[in-house]
């Protein structure tokens, strides 16, 4: 029964939450990072116009 036990590995051990919190935190400081730059702006902002002209021309 103890053998079973230790193969099942269901659900994420506290190290893997750890980890996976981490890297989710780092990215997200990169995306907030680039999104706020001035030249991520002006793309944002040209993609929206463009998929607007669709519409409305």
């Amino acid at each position: 029964m103890l053998a079973r036990v230790m193969r099942e590995e269901d659900g994420l051990s506290t190290a893997e939450y750890a980890v996976g919190t981490v890297a989710v935190a780092g990215l997200g400081g990169v995306l907030v990072k680039l999104l706020s730059s001035d030249w991520a702006f002006e793309l944002i902002k040209r993609v929206i116009e463009w998929a607007f002209s669709f519409l409305f021309n």
